[in-house]
């Protein structure tokens, strides 16, 4: 059943807008406020699947509440009522997140129309989101902890923009996971994620593997080449341990980000691209800008979203789910049943120096689940996976 709030102060005009409605479906649940501040209150206290809402209202205007429900529900659908003095006002609100407007007095066909694509589209709009959340369990953050809650609430926040995204923390943390989440819940998930880390390409490849190159640029240049800026076109590039650069490397980056254009190695011939910028890395940036060995204004261009991805021994209480996700995934890559850990298993555990994070922890399970009983106790961990 769709929910469907109708905010307009002409009484008249709201009566029969909902007695159009009402007949026009069964499955319609109707509602109705007589100003902009109930509805308002309604928007906030409900969730509508979509909302007509008049433009000229006293106490509160309709393009105030759009932009104030837009905020605190975006996935409620709007369509705006507009006098005939309206139009431009209702054409902005569109540019304001407004799906579509209907003109006083309301032609029935065009009403019920706008109503039923709204209706449509929003239906559309859920299933994406729940087939993007089905698709990210490939890269899922395990953990219940107030710092993983929190990197979930800011990704969600930050993943529909195009706001470039520095992920900070040590080694086996799983910056990735961010990265990927980033991606695979932004307008850009159809198209590709490329990842390069920066730490594994010798430093006078970088730039080739970054941009690509022409025929003839160094010795073993027989081709001209695609970089991965250029494969990522429309999608995301993941910068991974961008700590570890040149600075040639990074002036090119810099430009990249400022003019939205590349050049290959060798060529002056400039080439436009769209990519979202994602970064990582495990060293601290503000301690290389000092150290000369990283450039100050790329940190700024990279850094306008920092998020900082805590270290397994800041978030102990994780530990529980995350060797449970990983004695199922690890079953299923071997193909067998997956192993419970008993609670003294699991208090040991916890108790560890997880030094190598996430990383060392899976790795440490995989070998419990090998070498250990069909129940993993305290004294499996005891023997082989002591870290003393």
């Amino acid at each position: 059943m769709s929910k469907i709030l109708v905010i307009e102060d002409e009484a008249a005009i709201r009566r029969v807008l909902v007695k159009i409605l009402s007949e026009e479906s069964e499955t319609y649940q109707l509602d109705e406020a007589a100003d902009g501040v109930e509805g308002l209150e309604k928007v906030k206290s409900e969730d509508y699947d979509l909302v007509l809402c008049d433009i000229k209202m006293p106490k509160k205007d309709g393009i105030e509440v759009l932009e104030e429900a837009k905020n605190i529900k975006p996935e409620t659908s709007f369509v705006m009522i507009s006098g005939h003095g309206d139009i431009d006002t209702a054409v902005n609100a569109m540019r304001m997140g407004a799906y579509d407007f209907i003109s006083k007095p309301p032609d029935l066909n065009r009403l019920l129309n706008t109503v039923r694509n709204a209706l449509d589209n929003k239906t559309l709009v859920t299933e994406n989101k729940r087939l993007r959340k089905k698709v990210s369990k490939n890269y899922q953050m395990i953990g219940e902890s107030d710092q993983i809650q929190q990197i979930k609430q800011m990704v969600e926040k930050v993943a529909p923009t195009d706001a470039r995204v520095l992920i900070t923390g040590s080694n086996g943390t799983g910056k990735e996971l961010v990265a990927h989440q980033l991606h695979e819940q932004s307008d850009r998930s159809k198209a590709p994620m490329i990842e390069v880390n920066c730490a594994a390409i010798p430093s006078e490849l970088i730039e080739s593997e970054l941009f690509g190159h022409v025929k003839g640029a160094f010795t073993s240049a027989v081709k001209d080449r695609a970089g991965k800026f250029e494969a990522a076109n429309k999608g995301t590039i993941f910068l991974d341990e961008i700590g570890d650069m040149s600075l040639a490397a990074q002036a090119k980056v810099l430009r990249a980000l400022q003019e939205n254009r590349i050049s290959r190695v060798g060529s002056d011939k400039d080439i436009k691209v769209d990519v979202r910028v994602i970064a990582a890395t495990n060293k601290d940036l503000k301690k290389e800008i000092a150290e000369g060995n990283f450039r100050e204004d790329l940190y700024h261009r990279l850094a306008v979203i920092l998020i900082q991805v805590p270290a397994l021994n800041d978030r102990r209480e994780d530990i529980p789910e995350l060797v449970h996700h990983f004695s199922k995934k690890i079953a299923q890559e071997q193909g067998s049943v997956a192993k419970n850990f008993t609670d003294d298993a699991i208090k040991v555990l916890q108790g560890y120096d997880w030094t190598g994070n996430i990383r060392e922890l899976r790795n440490v399970v995989e070998r419990l689940i090998i070498l250990g009983g069909q129940e993993i106790s305290e004294d499996d961990v005891k023997l082989f996976a002591s870290k003393s």
